[in-house]
This record gives C-alpha cells, sequence and structure tokens, in this order.
C-alpha cells in the first residue's frame, strides 16, 4: 500500500507523454481529460503520503519532476499554438529550474525537505485553472460564440500573469525560508528534517 504515491506519480508521468503525444495530433478533448487526471493523481498522491507517511527516496526525487514535467510540458505545448505568452514561459522555466536546484542543495547540504506552503499551493491553482481554460478553449474553440472568445482570452491573461505572480513570490518566499536571502530563520511546520534513509 505504501507505493500507491509512487506508482500514482509514475502514472502521471506516462499520463503527461500522453498529453504531449495528444496535443501533437491536436487531440485537445483527450488533452483536457489527460491534464485533469493528471494533477488528480498529483493531488491525490500528496494526500495519501502526508496522510500516511508513506514517504520514499524515491517519492522525493520523482514527485518533484513529475509536478514540474506536467507543468512545464502543458505551458511549452500551449505555447507552440500561440496560447501563453512566450516570454512568461521563459520567466517561468528561469524560477523552476531555481526552485529544483534550491531544493536539491537543501536536501543534500542541510538534510532539509521544504514543503510547498500557501504560494505554491495558491500558484499550482491559478495553473490549473488557467491551463484547464485555455485546453476548453482549444476543444470547443467552434462551440464557443465569438463574442464570448475576446473574454474568454482576458480571463486566461489575467490567471496566467496571476500565476506567474505567485510562482515568483513563491520562489523569493522559499529562498527567504532556506536561508538563500535575508534573514535565517526555521519556523514551525516550514520544514520537516528527514531522518528516513
Amino acid at each position: 500500500m505504501r507505493h500507491i504515491p509512487n506508482i500514482l506519480t509514475c502514472l502521471r508521468i506516462l499520463m503527461v507523454i500522453a498529453f504531449i503525444i495528444m496535443f501533437v495530433h491536436q487531440q485537445y478533448m483527450i488533452c483536457l481529460i489527460l491534464y485533469v487526471l493528471a494533477f488528480v493523481t498529483d493531488v491525490l498522491d500528496g494526500f495519501l503520503a502526508r496522510r500516511f507517511n508513506w514517504v520514499s527516496d524515491f517519492g522525493k526525487l520523482v514527485d518533484p519532476f513529475a509536478d514540474k514535467f506536467m507543468l512545464l510540458s502543458a505551458l511549452i505545448c500551449l505555447v507552440s499554438v500561440g496560447a501563453f505568452p512566450l516570454y512568461l514561459m521563459i520567466i517561468l522555466a528561469v524560477k523552476e529550474l531555481l526552485m529544483v536546484f534550491g531544493g536539491l542543495f537543501l536536501l543534500k547540504k542541510k538534510n532539509v525537505t521544504v514543503y510547498a506552503d500557501f504560494s505554491g499551493k495558491i500558484a499550482t491553482g491559478l495553473f490549473f485553472a488557467s491551463i484547464t481554460l485555455s485546453l476548453v478553449k482549444l476543444a470547443f474553440t467552434d462551440l464557443i460564440p465569438a463574442a464570448a472568445l475576446g473574454i474568454f482570452d482576458t480571463v486566461l491573461t489575467v490567471l496566467y500573469i496571476a500565476a506567474v505572480a505567485m510562482s515568483i513570490y513563491s520562489l523569493f518566499h522559499y529562498a527567504y525560508k532556506g536561508g538563500f536571502i535575508g534573514r535565517k530563520y526555521r519556523e514551525s511546520n516550514a520544514y520537516e528534517t528527514d531522518n528516513k534513509q
């Protein structure tokens, strides 16, 4: 049972690969379904790992990779069809790389794992909403009234900017918590020292 989160993580990676293939073939409805299911597995494996303490070294390494793979793959696909601004994609890619390297540094050098807090969770939720709406637009373009498309695009732009802004904020928040910038500190529940081998 304790391997269920890892199984879900691997399943998510496979779904993202299928998402990319379907997107290339312009099967946007299938992409929408795959993306929502992949997000559900992300939420579920995190919940199970925390609730039942089904934490493993494999999960610590592969789960963050699967999360970034899912987000960046979806956004790159949307950039390719002009549904997501390229400049925001570049900003986000740099931010994600910094987060990955910073997290690996803390895990290796300080034996500390930094878990997602409110800013990261809000950013994740905003990205999920905006990507899902973008896929809905691509899948149902012919059914959306022309007058509504402008409103749709405005909402998407606001959501994407808000998601990237919150993502950038989370980068500085994690950097502060990790002692990379500002005064080093340790808050209750901000860190979990990992003594499990």
